[in-house]
Protein backbone atom coordinates (compact mmCIF):
# COMPACT_ATOMS: atom_id res chain seq x y z
CA UNK A 1 0.00 0.00 0.00
CA UNK A 2 1.48 3.60 -1.03
CA UNK A 3 2.03 5.50 2.14
CA UNK A 4 0.63 9.64 1.86
CA UNK A 5 0.65 11.53 4.81
CA UNK A 6 -0.69 14.76 3.89
CA UNK A 7 -4.04 15.31 2.12
CA UNK A 8 -6.44 18.03 1.38
CA UNK A 9 -10.16 17.51 1.08
CA UNK A 10 -13.43 19.34 1.10
CA UNK A 11 -16.03 18.77 4.26
CA UNK A 12 -19.59 20.27 4.27
CA UNK A 13 -22.40 19.01 6.38
CA UNK A 14 -25.89 18.76 5.67
CA UNK A 15 -28.34 21.45 5.66
CA UNK A 16 -31.37 21.51 7.81
CA UNK A 17 -34.76 20.35 6.12
CA UNK A 18 -37.77 23.23 5.51
CA UNK A 19 -40.56 23.93 7.57
CA UNK A 20 -43.56 23.96 5.64
CA UNK A 21 -47.27 25.58 5.74
CA UNK A 22 -49.90 22.94 6.38
CA UNK A 23 -53.43 23.29 7.80
CA UNK A 24 -55.79 20.84 9.34
CA UNK A 25 -59.00 20.17 7.23
CA UNK A 26 -60.86 16.91 8.10
CA UNK A 27 -64.75 16.15 7.75
CA UNK A 28 -66.90 16.97 10.82
CA UNK A 29 -64.08 18.98 12.41
CA UNK A 30 -65.37 22.69 12.41
CA UNK A 31 -61.87 24.58 13.22
CA UNK A 32 -58.80 23.28 11.88
CA UNK A 33 -56.17 24.57 12.49
CA UNK A 34 -51.96 24.80 11.79
CA UNK A 35 -49.99 21.72 11.73
CA UNK A 36 -47.02 22.07 9.46
CA UNK A 37 -44.48 20.30 11.11
CA UNK A 38 -40.59 21.29 11.69
CA UNK A 39 -37.78 20.09 9.19
CA UNK A 40 -35.21 17.72 9.98
CA UNK A 41 -31.19 18.19 11.23
CA UNK A 42 -28.70 18.22 8.72
CA UNK A 43 -26.05 14.99 8.86
CA UNK A 44 -22.43 16.39 10.47
CA UNK A 45 -19.21 15.58 9.65
CA UNK A 46 -17.33 13.56 12.17
CA UNK A 47 -13.89 12.31 12.14
CA UNK A 48 -12.78 9.33 13.58
CA UNK A 49 -9.55 7.88 14.78
CA UNK A 50 -9.57 3.89 13.84
CA UNK A 51 -6.42 1.63 14.32
CA UNK A 52 -6.74 -0.75 11.57
CA UNK A 53 -5.04 2.56 8.94
CA UNK A 54 -1.88 3.75 8.66
CA UNK A 55 -1.93 5.90 5.71
CA UNK A 56 -4.05 8.76 4.45
CA UNK A 57 -3.82 7.23 0.72
CA UNK A 58 -7.83 7.02 0.69
CA UNK A 59 -8.12 10.65 0.58
CA UNK A 60 -5.85 10.78 -2.75
CA UNK A 61 -9.18 9.36 -4.60
CA UNK A 62 -11.96 10.73 -2.26
CA UNK A 63 -11.71 14.09 -1.61
CA UNK A 64 -14.95 15.61 -1.46
CA UNK A 65 -17.34 14.42 1.37
CA UNK A 66 -21.01 15.93 1.49
CA UNK A 67 -23.79 14.96 3.96
CA UNK A 68 -27.27 14.78 3.27
CA UNK A 69 -29.76 17.68 3.82
CA UNK A 70 -32.21 17.36 6.51
CA UNK A 71 -35.52 15.77 5.45
CA UNK A 72 -38.59 18.45 5.18
CA UNK A 73 -41.52 18.80 7.31
CA UNK A 74 -44.92 17.48 7.12
CA UNK A 75 -48.35 18.57 7.73
CA UNK A 76 -50.16 16.88 10.80
CA UNK A 77 -47.10 17.75 12.42
CA UNK A 78 -44.76 15.59 11.27
CA UNK A 79 -41.30 16.50 11.47
CA UNK A 80 -39.03 15.83 9.08
CA UNK A 81 -35.92 13.02 9.38
CA UNK A 82 -32.41 13.66 10.49
CA UNK A 83 -30.18 12.94 8.23
CA UNK A 84 -27.11 10.43 9.51
CA UNK A 85 -23.95 11.98 9.83
CA UNK A 86 -20.85 11.41 7.53
CA UNK A 87 -18.32 9.50 9.63
CA UNK A 88 -14.36 9.82 8.25
CA UNK A 89 -12.31 7.34 9.59
CA UNK A 90 -8.47 8.40 9.70
CA UNK A 91 -5.37 6.93 11.45
CA UNK A 92 -4.83 7.42 14.83
CA UNK A 93 -1.73 10.68 14.65
CA UNK A 94 -3.62 12.28 12.38
CA UNK A 95 -3.95 15.71 12.85
CA UNK A 96 -6.76 18.43 10.90
CA UNK A 97 -5.61 21.50 9.77
CA UNK A 98 -7.54 24.65 8.58
CA UNK A 99 -6.63 25.55 4.66
CA UNK A 100 -4.18 27.72 6.01
CA UNK A 101 -1.89 24.81 7.28
CA UNK A 102 -1.10 26.37 10.61
CA UNK A 103 -4.47 26.24 12.59
CA UNK A 104 -4.84 23.26 14.40
CA UNK A 105 -8.06 22.34 14.61
CA UNK A 106 -8.14 18.77 16.20
CA UNK A 107 -5.58 16.18 16.81
CA UNK A 108 -6.81 12.29 17.00
CA UNK A 109 -3.56 10.83 18.57
CA UNK A 110 -6.23 8.10 20.80
CA UNK A 111 -7.97 5.43 19.38
CA UNK A 112 -11.26 5.77 18.85
CA UNK A 113 -11.09 9.56 19.67
CA UNK A 114 -14.06 11.21 17.68
CA UNK A 115 -14.32 15.23 16.58
CA UNK A 116 -17.49 16.51 15.42
CA UNK A 117 -15.71 19.56 13.04
CA UNK A 118 -18.85 21.00 11.13
CA UNK A 119 -22.30 20.80 11.95
CA UNK A 120 -25.30 20.22 10.42
CA UNK A 121 -27.92 22.78 10.02
CA UNK A 122 -31.25 22.64 12.04
CA UNK A 123 -34.47 22.19 10.49
CA UNK A 124 -36.59 25.35 9.56
CA UNK A 125 -39.67 25.65 11.95
CA UNK A 126 -43.36 24.86 10.63
CA UNK A 127 -46.38 27.16 11.09
CA UNK A 128 -47.69 25.00 13.39
CA UNK A 129 -44.45 26.56 15.61
CA UNK A 130 -46.37 30.13 15.52
CA UNK A 131 -49.51 29.69 15.96
CA UNK A 132 -50.35 31.91 19.38
CA UNK A 133 -53.64 33.12 20.94
CA UNK A 134 -53.51 35.88 18.99
CA UNK A 135 -52.18 34.46 15.28
CA UNK A 136 -54.60 31.53 15.06
CA UNK A 137 -53.68 30.93 11.37
CA UNK A 138 -50.31 31.69 10.83
CA UNK A 139 -48.81 31.40 7.25
CA UNK A 140 -45.45 31.75 8.28
CA UNK A 141 -42.74 29.03 7.91
CA UNK A 142 -38.94 29.07 7.54
CA UNK A 143 -36.27 27.18 5.68
CA UNK A 144 -33.64 25.00 7.04
CA UNK A 145 -30.29 26.68 7.84
CA UNK A 146 -27.37 25.76 5.96
CA UNK A 147 -24.92 23.15 7.36
CA UNK A 148 -21.63 24.20 7.45
CA UNK A 149 -18.25 23.61 4.86
CA UNK A 150 -14.57 24.39 4.69
CA UNK A 151 -11.61 22.68 3.07
CA UNK A 152 -9.47 20.86 5.47
CA UNK A 153 -5.73 19.17 5.69
CA UNK A 154 -4.57 16.20 6.85
CA UNK A 155 -1.16 15.52 8.29
CA UNK A 156 -0.39 12.74 9.88
CA UNK A 157 2.49 11.70 12.25
CA UNK A 158 3.01 7.76 13.40
CA UNK A 159 2.36 6.84 16.82
CA UNK A 160 5.14 5.47 17.63
CA UNK A 161 7.77 4.71 21.06
CA UNK A 162 11.23 5.42 18.71
CA UNK A 163 12.38 7.37 16.21
CA UNK A 164 15.16 7.01 14.46
CA UNK A 165 17.38 9.47 12.86
CA UNK A 166 20.74 9.87 10.92
CA UNK A 167 22.33 10.48 8.19
CA UNK A 168 21.56 8.52 4.81
CA UNK A 169 23.22 5.37 4.52
CA UNK A 170 23.48 5.42 8.73
CA UNK A 171 21.91 1.32 8.13
CA UNK A 172 18.67 2.92 10.41
CA UNK A 173 17.01 0.66 7.55
CA UNK A 174 19.43 -2.60 8.06
CA UNK A 175 18.62 -1.94 11.63
CA UNK A 176 14.90 -2.09 11.37
CA UNK A 177 15.34 -5.36 9.22
CA UNK A 178 17.22 -6.75 12.01
CA UNK A 179 15.34 -5.98 15.21
CA UNK A 180 11.80 -5.97 13.65
CA UNK A 181 9.56 -8.11 10.69
CA UNK A 182 9.71 -4.63 9.06
CA UNK A 183 11.27 -5.34 5.38
CA UNK A 184 12.25 -1.95 4.30
CA UNK A 185 14.49 -1.22 0.81
CA UNK A 186 18.08 -1.76 1.57
CA UNK A 187 20.57 -0.85 -0.68
CA UNK A 188 23.91 0.92 -1.48
CA UNK A 189 23.34 4.23 -1.90
CA UNK A 190 21.69 7.35 -0.03
CA UNK A 191 17.80 8.05 0.17
CA UNK A 192 16.81 3.94 -0.18
CA UNK A 193 14.15 5.12 1.94
CA UNK A 194 11.45 7.19 0.54
CA UNK A 195 8.77 6.92 2.88
CA UNK A 196 8.22 6.36 6.61
CA UNK A 197 8.63 2.93 8.10
CA UNK A 198 7.22 1.55 11.08
CA UNK A 199 8.97 -1.91 13.13
CA UNK A 200 7.73 -3.70 16.31
CA UNK A 201 10.34 -4.82 18.52
CA UNK A 202 9.58 -7.83 21.10
CA UNK A 203 11.99 -8.75 23.63
CA UNK A 204 9.83 -10.82 25.58
CA UNK A 205 5.76 -11.69 26.04
CA UNK A 206 5.21 -8.44 27.65
CA UNK A 207 8.15 -6.08 26.59
CA UNK A 208 7.81 -4.66 23.03
CA UNK A 209 8.40 -0.98 21.56
CA UNK A 210 7.17 0.69 18.05
CA UNK A 211 10.20 1.60 15.97
CA UNK A 212 9.81 4.53 12.94
CA UNK A 213 12.02 4.64 10.16
CA UNK A 214 12.35 8.05 8.63
CA UNK A 215 14.21 9.26 5.58
CA UNK A 216 17.94 9.94 6.08
CA UNK A 217 18.65 14.03 6.77
CA UNK A 218 21.79 15.82 5.21
CA UNK A 219 23.21 19.46 6.19
CA UNK A 220 20.09 22.08 4.99
CA UNK A 221 17.26 19.68 5.39
CA UNK A 222 14.93 22.00 7.48
CA UNK A 223 15.48 24.71 4.44
CA UNK A 224 14.57 21.37 1.62
CA UNK A 225 17.55 20.32 0.83
CA UNK A 226 17.39 16.69 0.35
CA UNK A 227 13.61 15.19 0.83
CA UNK A 228 13.78 18.26 3.51
CA UNK A 229 12.69 17.48 7.16
CA UNK A 230 8.86 16.81 6.08
CA UNK A 231 9.23 13.68 7.25
CA UNK A 232 10.43 14.49 10.86
CA UNK A 233 7.10 15.17 11.98
CA UNK A 234 6.63 11.05 12.39
CA UNK A 235 8.86 11.74 15.13
CA UNK A 236 7.64 13.99 17.03
CA UNK A 237 5.45 11.77 19.42
CA UNK A 238 8.34 9.59 20.54
CA UNK A 239 9.47 9.48 23.45
CA UNK A 240 12.96 9.10 22.31
CA UNK A 241 15.32 9.31 19.57
CA UNK A 242 18.09 6.24 18.43
CA UNK A 243 20.67 8.55 16.32
CA UNK A 244 22.60 6.11 14.30
CA UNK A 245 25.67 7.23 12.97
CA UNK A 246 28.13 5.38 10.00
CA UNK A 247 31.19 4.66 12.19
CA UNK A 248 32.93 3.98 9.18
CA UNK A 249 31.89 7.26 7.06
CA UNK A 250 35.10 8.88 9.41
CA UNK A 251 34.18 12.22 10.70
CA UNK A 252 31.16 10.99 12.99
CA UNK A 253 31.91 14.24 14.82
CA UNK A 254 30.25 16.22 12.35
CA UNK A 255 27.73 13.81 11.47
CA UNK A 256 26.28 13.73 14.60
CA UNK A 257 26.32 17.54 14.48
CA UNK A 258 24.63 17.79 11.64
CA UNK A 259 21.48 16.10 12.81
CA UNK A 260 21.33 17.86 15.86
CA UNK A 261 21.65 21.12 13.59
CA UNK A 262 18.72 19.61 11.48
CA UNK A 263 16.37 18.31 15.21
CA UNK A 264 17.01 22.14 16.54
CA UNK A 265 16.35 24.14 13.07
CA UNK A 266 13.00 21.68 12.59
CA UNK A 267 11.78 22.53 16.45
CA UNK A 268 8.66 20.91 17.79
CA UNK A 269 11.06 19.65 20.90
CA UNK A 270 12.75 17.38 18.77
CA UNK A 271 16.26 18.52 20.17
CA UNK A 272 15.06 18.22 23.89
CA UNK A 273 13.63 14.78 23.51
CA UNK A 274 16.27 12.11 25.52
CA UNK A 275 18.47 10.61 22.27
CA UNK A 276 20.44 7.64 22.64
CA UNK A 277 23.60 7.39 20.37
CA UNK A 278 24.84 3.91 18.34
CA UNK A 279 27.92 4.06 16.34
CA UNK A 280 27.13 1.68 13.84
CA UNK A 281 29.10 -0.86 11.26
CA UNK A 282 31.59 -1.67 14.02
CA UNK A 283 32.46 -4.44 11.87
CA UNK A 284 33.86 -2.02 9.14
CA UNK A 285 36.30 -0.44 11.51
CA UNK A 286 39.59 -2.13 13.21
CA UNK A 287 39.62 -1.91 17.25
CA UNK A 288 41.52 1.56 17.18
CA UNK A 289 39.51 3.29 15.07
CA UNK A 290 36.06 2.25 16.46
CA UNK A 291 37.48 3.55 20.46
CA UNK A 292 39.02 6.47 18.48
CA UNK A 293 35.47 7.32 16.94
CA UNK A 294 33.68 6.33 19.93
CA UNK A 295 35.89 8.40 22.48
CA UNK A 296 35.12 11.76 20.03
CA UNK A 297 31.60 11.32 19.86
CA UNK A 298 31.38 10.74 23.98
CA UNK A 299 33.36 14.05 24.33
CA UNK A 300 31.41 16.04 21.56
CA UNK A 301 27.84 14.59 22.72
CA UNK A 302 28.62 14.19 26.70
CA UNK A 303 26.71 11.29 26.24
CA UNK A 304 26.93 7.48 26.73
CA UNK A 305 27.54 5.95 23.12
CA UNK A 306 26.85 2.01 22.23
CA UNK A 307 29.30 0.52 19.55
CA UNK A 308 26.92 -1.88 16.98
CA UNK A 309 27.06 -3.55 13.91
CA UNK A 310 23.17 -3.97 12.22
CA UNK A 311 24.59 -6.33 9.67
CA UNK A 312 26.62 -8.50 12.18
CA UNK A 313 24.14 -7.69 15.44
CA UNK A 314 27.29 -7.55 17.69
CA UNK A 315 25.51 -4.69 20.55
CA UNK A 316 22.27 -4.73 19.24
CA UNK A 317 20.67 -7.08 22.20
CA UNK A 318 22.17 -4.66 24.70
CA UNK A 319 21.53 -1.51 22.94
CA UNK A 320 17.94 -3.44 22.29
CA UNK A 321 17.42 -3.61 26.30
CA UNK A 322 18.37 0.30 27.07
CA UNK A 323 15.67 1.34 24.61
CA UNK A 324 13.28 -0.51 26.15
CA UNK A 325 14.29 0.16 29.96
CA UNK A 326 13.43 4.26 28.60
CA UNK A 327 10.90 3.31 26.71
CA UNK A 328 9.12 1.67 30.13
CA UNK A 329 10.12 4.55 32.08
CA UNK A 330 8.16 7.01 29.52
CA UNK A 331 5.42 4.58 29.74
CA UNK A 332 5.24 4.54 33.77
CA UNK A 333 5.42 8.51 33.65
CA UNK A 334 2.48 9.14 31.15
CA UNK A 335 0.73 7.06 32.95
CA UNK A 336 1.16 8.73 36.21
CA UNK A 337 0.15 11.98 34.26
CA UNK A 338 -2.60 10.83 32.25
CA UNK A 339 -4.10 13.18 29.38
CA UNK A 340 -7.44 13.69 29.23
CA UNK A 341 -9.72 10.80 28.14
CA UNK A 342 -10.93 10.83 24.46
CA UNK A 343 -13.99 12.45 23.75
CA UNK A 344 -16.57 13.76 21.38
CA UNK A 345 -15.81 17.07 20.66
CA UNK A 346 -17.43 19.79 18.70
CA UNK A 347 -15.80 22.56 16.44
CA UNK A 348 -17.68 25.41 14.93
CA UNK A 349 -16.78 28.43 13.08
CA UNK A 350 -17.70 30.04 16.48
CA UNK A 351 -15.18 28.07 18.10
CA UNK A 352 -11.92 28.52 15.85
Amino acid sequence: MKFLDQAKIYIRSGDGGDGVTAFRREKYIEFGGPDGGNGGRGGDIIFEAVPNLNTLIDFRYTQHFRARKGGNGAGSDRTGAASAPVVIQVPIGTQIMDDDRTTLLADLDKAGMRVTLCRGGDGGFGNANYKTSTNRAPRRSDKGWPGEERWVWLRLKLIADVGLVGLPNAGKSTFLSVVSAARPKIADYPFTTLHPQLGVVRLSMTEEFVVADIPGLIEGAHEGTGLGDRFLGHVERCALLLHLIDGAAGDVVAAWRTIRHELAAYGGGLAEKPEIIALNKNDAMTPREASARRVALEKASGAQVLLVSAATRQGIPELLRIIQDQVTQARRDAQDNPPPAPRDTDFTDTDI
